[in-house]
């Protein structure tokens, strides 16, 4: 009888059916391949909303699991996850082998000789590395840690260029940076599939891929990670530009959309490193911005043009020093020096930009503006104003911060690059007020495999060191050093080696920057589904101006072409009024009938308007002054005031921008 119960006591105990992991604790797998990462976190994730019904938890707002499928399969080495287990995703190489001689992009880009102890599983004795740009920094079981510490939104940005990948002499598969997109989005959900294969089949995993803010809001309410796909690549649908003439047509522009949606990408970058037939880029600085502008030439047959800012932003000064990239440029040319007075790209949005913008919004995909030249920035925030449209994205301080509050006026999100915890504090401590005036949480975009370097130690003899272990932010898990193989990570002594030390990371926050650094960065989950949903929301408004009937002071006389003041509401965007060349003139709308007024956008020809004022009124005779500036710029203006009752607006100028007179393609009066 003894026996007998012994026996079945121990049965009990060594079945898995009886496991309390299985059955209570629903973040631990009940099988996981042996062997494997340790998480180095206990306690249970916090589940639901808070008192006001937020979803709480951080958010990586840039990341790319998956860019070692990118620039040819063998610029960032190891994997994100391994059916045959941790020792196959987590190896070098095959040329990095035996001493790191051959890694080529880490030299290109840091200087050094890029030797380094190839091995990864189990030492790791050189990587991954806060300072490491080509090894895999993204294994999944690290991101495992970073949700258990309190993520709970990751925005996967599928990466390459083409370009890069061409020039690097390593490589097995294609170049086509479509192709790659492609590859990058299954292996996501590949990933998916395979932790859900841990926790007992599908749905069941904490990985989990969204396609629309109310079912990130139910996985975030969960507990687990919402998973959000984007794109950030050089010639998005194959639009590049040689020797300034676009690659790609309206019809490739809008295949590509709807093929990246039907993906599950919600948000995207127009254009990064390289101009292309979209948008002119932000510019790299030093001897990686010297490489890009060698890669620019190569793929574009231009070098990147400058020209003196008319605005206080700017884009980055470009790197001038030497790089081994520019023994990749013919005989004979050199890449051009640039004045330093003259520090922002002379390319904005091009038309089939402008038309690209237009088809993300009427898809509701959110824009990301990183990148973007600030001629290109300010007319995606124009565009975005006009139609009051949220979906905008900072995700990884590359704009230039003067745009931060227009981006916060829109209901846009903001996110700053995963920088040391001293500098990142100072960045956020900088733009607290705005967050406290627009109420909105912050986050960080960790870039990891995105080549480029992360948080350095601060030292274990710094006067306030991470202490090990730490609780959580929401005080519900324990964090303890992380360990992985023989390699036990300590982030005084490491710094951000692998994505698996975010927690690690803001817990060096807090102590540096303080709490309430920390507690803003809990609330970025909140505000950037908050961006997501206001654009799946988003209603175009209705012009109250097209057709209607239009006077003017003047209209320019041409035999050609008819420049009458109803061409500004004809809704032809190639058409327009013009007005004599003297600065006192005006344009009149009758809407019909008294209506609620709010909005008024400008879309101005060269012949703009330098100082110029909106009226309106009930009888066409008395006339209030609802909005003004002595500063505009032409482009597209939106005039917005508290809503009123008028029957007639006016635009009436006082002050032309150029020699000409004014002039309007179209002019158009909201109600919201």
């Amino acid at each position: 009888m003894v026996l007998t119960l012994f026996l079945t006591a121990m049965g009990m105990l060594l079945s898995p059916s009886s496991s309390s992991a299985a059955t209570t604790d629903w973040w631990l797998p009940t099988s996981r391949s042996s062997p494997d990462s340790q998480i180095n976190v206990t306690g249970a994730p916090f589940t639901g909303t808070d008192s006001a019904g937020d979803v709480r938890g951080f958010v990586d707002a840039h990341n790319h699991l998956f860019s070692n499928e990118a620039f040819g399969g063998r610029l960032i080495c190891g994997k994100v996850f391994s059916t045959s287990g941790i020792a196959d995703a987590l190896k070098d190489c095959p040329e990095h082998y035996p001493d790191g001689s051959l890694a080529l992009f880490d030299y290109i880009t840091h200087g050094g000789d890029g030797k380094h102890d190839p091995v990864g599983y189990p030492t790791f004795k050189d990587w991954p590395a806060y300072d490491s740009m080509t090894h895999q920094a993204n294994y999944y079981a690290w991101i495992e840690r970073a949700w258990r510490g309190g993520q709970r939104v990751l925005v996967n940005d599928l990466v390459t260029n083409g370009m890069i990948c061409s020039i690097y002499p390593f490589k097995d598969r294609s170049c086509d940076e479509m192709t790659s997109i492609r590859l990058q989005a299954k292996l996501t959900y590949a990933l998916q599939d395979y932790i859900d294969a841990q926790y007992g089949g599908t749905g069941k995993g904490w990985f989990r891929i969204v396609t629309d803010s109310a079912q990130a809001r139910s996985v975030v309410a969960q507990g687990k990670l919402a998973v959000v796909l984007g794109v950030e690549t050089s010639e998005p649908f194959g639009c590049k530009q040689i020797l300034d003439i676009a690659q790609c047509s309206k019809s490739d522009i809008d295949k590509g959309l709807d093929e990246l949606y039907d993906l599950g990408v919600r948000s995207m970058f127009l254009c990064h490193k390289f101009d292309n037939a979209l948008c002119g880029v932000r510019f790299d600085e030093h001897d990686l911005g010297t490489a890009i502008n060698v890669g620019q030439f190569l793929s574009t047959g231009t070098f990147w043009q400058t020209e003196k800012c008319t605005g206080p932003q700017k884009d980055n000064p470009i790197g001038e020093a030497s790089t081994e990239a520019e023994e990749d440029l013919p005989a004979g040319t050199e890449v051009p020096e640039y004045d330093e007075d003259a520090q922002c790209n002379v390319r904005g949005l091009t038309d089939l930009g402008e038309y690209a913008v237009q088809g993300m919004m009427q898809r509701k995909m959110m824009l990301e503006i990183d990148h973007m030249s600030v001629k290109a920035t300010g007319q995606v925030l124009d565009i975005f104003e006009a139609a009051s449209y949220p979906g905008v994205l900072s995700s990884h301080s590359w704009m230039d911060l003067n745009w931060t509050e227009r981006v916060y006026s829109l209901g846009g999100f903001v996110a700053q690059y995963m920088h040391g915890s001293e500098e990142f504090s100072e960045e956020a401590e900088r733009t607290d007020a705005l967050r406290a005036k627009y109420d909105v949480g912050y986050g960080y975009g960790t870039d990891f495999n995105g080549i480029g370097d992360h948080p350095a130690p601060r030292g274990a003899d710094t006067s306030n060191p991470v202490t090990y272990p730490f609780k959580s932010v929401d005080g519900g898990s324990t964090i303890d050093k992380q360990t992985t193989g023989e390699r036990t990570w300590n982030y005084n002594t490491d710094g951000a080696a692998h994505v698996g030390m975010v927690p690690d990371w803001i817990e060096d926050i807090r102590l540096v920057g303080g709490q309430g650094v920390v507690d803003d960065l809990f609330e970025g989950a909140e505000s950037y589904l908050g961006t997501w949903g206001a654009s799946e929301g988003h209603q175009a408004g209705v012009n109250l101006a097209k057709g209607v009937a239009a006077t003017a002071s003047s209209s320019e006389s041409n035999p050609v072409t008819s420049y009458q003041p109803g061409r500004a509401v004809d809704g032809d965007s190639s058409s327009r009024w013009a007005s004599d060349w003297s600065d006192s003139q005006w344009l009149k709308l009758d809407l019909g009938s008294s209506r609620v007024v709010k909005k008024v956008t400008l879309d101005w020809e060269r012949a703009y308007g330098k100082a110029y004022r909106i009226d309106v009124s009930t009888d066409g005779s008395t006339w209030k002054t609802v909005w003004s500036t002595t500063a505009g710029d032409g482009g597209l203006d939106t005039a917005k005031f508290s809503g009123l009752t008028a029957r007639y607006v006016r635009m009436l100028g006082t002050d032309r921008g150029t020699d000409w007179g004014y002039s309007l393609y179209e002019v158009g009066v909201y109600s919201s």
